[in-house]
């Protein structure tokens, strides 16, 4: 093992990797047998170290969105459900949302359509420079020899103030990403009423403050991996963002860090998971809370998923954002200062670890 880490050379293994823009679907596809050593995570993080925590019977809230609409029987009680969740978890898992079945089958399939292309088919998307709208990557934005390469592959599109251009999407998959996207703006209208009331504001007061005007989609390709007790499908992390909204197919393999434990979030029939990101968590001021999660690497066949992170209007990137004023008061004085989202994701995005970034703007 000496030997080996005096001859490696970790940025030109990480280079040669970057420069096929074949990502791991390529690795995979050349019939690799050991996972490369930037795919590694250390031996105190290691999947086998840790994983059987996750096999605890805790069940995630899951909430039946029957009967929400304004005046509807359940709709108090949903809210409560929410607001439960939304402080003691930071996750869970909605049904009967309104979102059609079909729509969440396609936007999966479209996302193994895309990934199971040709390599040539996909190179001219492949790109780790986050400002780029439709991208393919493996790698996203800064990586330093401390960090850690996800088994997986992820293919972005962005669209601010809910602006769709489909012919900047792929024809392989365009159809389904834009019919996909309608229906989670208005699932973000929904769920943007209801986490106000369950915050006791005003239905539209998130609406106002214009912090879920854009998305940002992507579509996540885990293939199988020949190692898979010395990486993760996705490494631990939370989201820097308001708020995602995730489908998922039947295999498995989320979890997420409850209590001190790994859990699992197990594949429900027709469900979407809602996560609370790092910016929701610092404007109710720890009210709701933002958790960490990962993904399992499995040794057979693929995982498929989408995740929708709702973010800031353009225009409203560089305004100042602090703990919400009605939330506070002199017993629930305000934990974090004013920070404005760009800011707040540049920091995050230059961490030296995969933890929150929520403590550098702490008071």
């Amino acid at each position: 093992m000496g030997t080996y880490e005096l001859d490696y050379d970790w940025e030109k293994e990480v280079e040669e990797f970057e420069k096929t823009k074949a990502g791991v679907k390529g690795l995979v596809d050349s019939g690799i047998t050991k996972v490369p050593k930037f795919f590694i995570s250390p031996s105190e993080s290691s999947p086998n170290k840790t994983t059987n925590n996750g096999r605890l019977q805790v069940q995630i809230p899951v909430i039946d969105f029957q009967g929400i609409e304004r005046g509807g029987s359940r709709r108090l009680e949903i809210i409560d459900e929410i607001r439960k969740a939304s402080e003691n978890w930071g996750f869970f898992q909605m049904v009967n949302h309104g979102v059609p079945q079909t729509v969440m089958n396609e936007i999966l399939e479209s996302t193994r359509r895309f990934h199971e292309q040709p390599k040539e088919a996909k190179m001219e998307f492949y790109s780790s420079d986050s400002r780029r709208a439709v991208r393919l990557y493996t790698i996203n934005g800064n990586f330093g020899k401390s960090d850690v390469a996800s088994w997986r592959d992820a293919f972005s599109c962005s669209f601010p103030d809910d602006i769709v251009d489909p012919e900047s999407i792929p024809s392989v998959c365009r159809n389904e990403i834009t019919e996909y996207v309608k229906y989670m703006i208005n699932l973000r209208h929904t769920l943007s009423e209801l986490l106000s009331e369950a915050l006791g504001l005003s239905q539209d007061f998130l609406e106002q403050m214009q912090c879920m005007k854009s998305e940002y989609l992507t579509c996540l390709y885990y293939p199988a991996c020949p190692e898979p007790d010395k990486t993760f499908g996705t490494g631990k992390h939370s989201d820097p963002t308001i708020l995602t909204v995730l489908v998922q197919d039947n295999t498995g393999g989320l979890q997420i860090h409850h209590n001190g434990n790994w859990v699992d979030v197990p594949p429900i029939q027709g469900a979407l998971i809602a996560n609370m990101g790092d910016f929701l968590q610092l404007i109710t001021n720890d009210k709701f809370k933002s958790v960490e999660h990962r993904v399992l690497a499995r040794p057979t066949g693929t995982r498929l998923s989408a995740a929708c992170f709702f973010y800031p209007s353009p225009g409203k990137m560089l305004e100042p954002y602090g703990p919400i004023k009605q939330l506070l008061s002199e017993n629930n004085p305000p934990l974090y200062r004013d920070v404005s989202f760009m800011d707040f994701v540049t920091q995050y995005q230059s961490r030296q670890s995969n933890s929150s970034g929520l403590s550098i703007f702490k008071l």
